[in-house]
């Protein structure tokens, strides 16, 4: 027993895929398929159809090339378990708080330790290490790079080409030599060059912007594979100044191995399956990127991104490509925010806000659309202090909608949340809306990675928040025979459900079609605000007509996309709060920006794997998911963005 409080003869760190891919096969946790099956669109439809329906991590052994795909290891709690090395994410989660909570009794050094995470960690030595020998990742090396080697997918139709999916880039700030490893997709662009799709708001945009001062090229290296957690610290939400390597050492209970590149001197671990090392040059013109079909469920606008040049590949002798898919959610990544909202609650509650109790980003938000956040309350005013806090950590700072809520309730329990915030919430004093950075993928804002977000505080109201509050958001209706509908005009609402009503949730979901008629929303307002009746309704929420009401998911999925809280909302009246999830390319005027299609693989595909599905061997027929929601796609499927 140690400093974290657990047996090292529990835990287990793997030595490159295929050390994981056997410990999944042992559990039964890996389905292997020895078909051709082609990297460009196939390999994503029967992925898309085992994750959604809560299947296996899959290997396609014969794709066309020397090396076999490894996709869906991480999309289950269980196999984010076993790429932790845990019985259960839980565990990893309590061994963070017992080492804060450990280091916290020691007064005189906590603080100072907690401004540098990195001395934290070092008290039970996962500061990675640093190795003159040659890795087993370099076990071949390749200096006449040409990226047709690997299976490199082509996940959807309209994607602007083939991308690396699952990189882990490692840059390093030309004056700090501080190191990061994120996670930016990479379109190939020819046999040694790929597009760098950093964001504005990452890490490795920040070295690249550092490295333009300098007038040198920026050194590059992408690793792939390796130990799962490698590529798990690549996503987690880190501070800058924090080496992703020093969370893996934490997750694995074993320091990183690092080796330097062949052709540059950045560090990669030790045991990746395959490295490409390279440069991006920031005196080179960018390069017009994308459409890439992203994890929000639409395609991501094109953009300018920086070339990455290829000088040498490496990998090991048995070496495993990696990969994932995003799309209609839920994907493969939500079993990683899942992770992230165990591992990190700790850190936060105990370096940011200790009421915080819990939070949890639901599969509908794709992590930075919504998030419910649980707090232990004590004082007037808390549910906003937290709202504001909140809204500039970290990642957090892209949340569009976040719900703060207290006592003994189960956020993950949707209809218990919602039940929650009719009874507390006054829409005068209650609900804030502001305007703030937006995750650059966010395409409802008409400003490009700046728009509207709103805070609600759930929170049961102390006596000294009384004051000035009016009646909560809740109504006294209880039976749906007892709602008048007959003030809706059928030429305008294309269908409605009102069966949240059965559990006491005044909601009302309507669907409309703006295409038709662009002062279809303006219509529907009005047919609210001229009835006396209608303040049943606390909460009215309008879709596109090709969305199914009666799926909740997808309603929610479609008003969290396609809306910007500021903008789109409107009081009917006091109490009563509408929000327009519809697209706005169809509004009066148009949308200052591109609208994307939503993604969905093409007939043809569907049809392709339809007819190979028996001879997979993977178990009884999984119907596409892109046929339920071809539906919403636009222009008959056959153009990507709309104008």
């Amino acid at each position: 027993m140690n400093t974290f409080g657990y047996h090292k003869n529990l835990l287990m760190s793997y030595s490159g895929l295929t050390e994981f891919i056997h410990d999944l096969e042992r559990k039964n946790e890996l389905l292997r398929i020895n078909q051709f099956i082609d990297p460009v669109l196939e390999i994503t439809e029967i992925t898309d159809r085992i994750t959604k329906s809560g299947g296996k991590a899959l290997l396609f052994e014969n794709t066309g090339t020397r090396f076999p795909v490894l996709i869906n290891a991480f999309g289950s709690d269980l196999r984010m378990s076993l790429a932790f090395g845990r019985k259960n994410l839980d565990e990893a989660g309590s061994e963070l708080e017992s080492l804060f909570i450990n280091i916290s009794k020691d007064k005189a050094t906590f603080f100072q330790k907690i401004i540098t995470l990195p001395g934290l960690f070092n008290l039970a030595g996962l500061l990675p290490s640093h190795s003159k020998r040659k890795g087993k990742c370099q076990q071949q090396i390749i200096m006449d790079p040409d990226l047709g080697i690997f299976p490199v997918l082509k996940c959807w139709p309209y994607d602007g080409g083939r991308f690396i999916t699952l990189p882990m880039v490692h840059t390093r700030h030309p004056a700090t030599g501080n190191t990061n490893v994120g996670m930016y997709r990479m379109q190939i662009l020819d046999k040694n060059t790929t597009a760098m799709h950093w964001q504005r708001h990452k890490t490795g945009a920040s070295h690249f912007e550092a490295w333009k001062m300098t007038g040198k090229k920026m050194p590059v290296a992408v690793a792939l594979g390796g130990d799962p957690v490698y590529t798990y610290a690549a996503t987690a939400p880190l501070p800058e100044n924090i080496n992703e390597y020093i969370l893996a050492g934490f997750l694995r209970k074993k320091k990183v191995k690092l080796v330097k590149c062949i052709t540059n001197d950045l560090f990669v671990p030790y045991d990746a399956d395959i490295i490409i090392e390279g440069f991006v040059d920031p005196a080179e013109d960018l390069f017009w990127e994308g459409p890439f079909g992203d994890h929000t469920g639409f395609y991501s606008l094109a953009d300018w991104y920086p070339r990455f040049h290829i000088t040498c590949i490496t990998h090991s002798n048995n070496a495993v490509y990696p990969a994932t898919i995003v799309g209609i959610p839920p994907q493969e990544d939500a079993f990683i925010a899942k992770a992230t909202e165990r591992l990190f609650l700790s850190p936060v509650r105990m370096t940011l806000q200790s009421e915080i109790e819990d939070f949890h980003m639901p599969d509908a938000g794709i992590a930075h659309n919504l998030v419910i956040v649980k707090i232990k309350k004590t004082y007037p005013g808390q549910g906003i202090k937290v709202l504001n806090s909140l809204s500039g950590a970290g990642q957090m700072m892209f949340t569009k909608y976040m719900i703060v809520v207290d006592g003994d309730i189960n956020i993950r329990n949707y209809r218990q949340v919602l039940k929650y915030v009719f009874a507390n919430v006054d829409s005068g004093t209650d609900i804030i809306f502001s305007r703030g950075p937006l995750d650059v993928l966010d395409h409802s804002s008409d400003t490009f990675s700046f728009g509207g977000k709103v805070g609600i505080d759930a929170t049961l109201k102390l006596p000294e928040e009384s004051s000035g509050r009016n009646s909560p958001m809740q109504t006294d209706v209880t039976h749906i025979s007892d709602i008048n509908l007959d003030f809706l005009d059928k030429k305008i609402i294309k269908d409605y459900n009102i069966g949240l009503f059965a559990d006491n949730i005044p909601v009302i979901i309507l669907s409309v079609n703006p295409s038709e008629d662009s002062d279809s929303i303006d219509k529907v307002k009005k047919m609210f605000r001229t009835n006396d009746s209608v303040d049943v309704f606390r909460l009215i929420l309008i879709v596109d007509h090709t969305v199914d009401v009666k799926d909740l998911f997808m309603v929610a999925w479609q008003i969290l996309g396609n809306s910007d809280p500021q903008r789109d909302h409107e009081f009917i009246f006091p109490g009563s709060l509408l929000l327009d999830g519809t697209i706005k390319a169809y509004r009066k005027g148009g949308f200052s920006r591109k609208w994307p299609n939503i993604v969905s693989s093409g007939d043809e595909t569907i049809s392709i794997i339809d007819k190979k599905w028996d001879s997979l061997g993977i178990g009884e027929f999984i119907n596409s998911p892109s046929i339920r929601y071809k539906r919403l796609c636009r222009n008959g499927g056959d153009e990507i963005l709309l104008s």
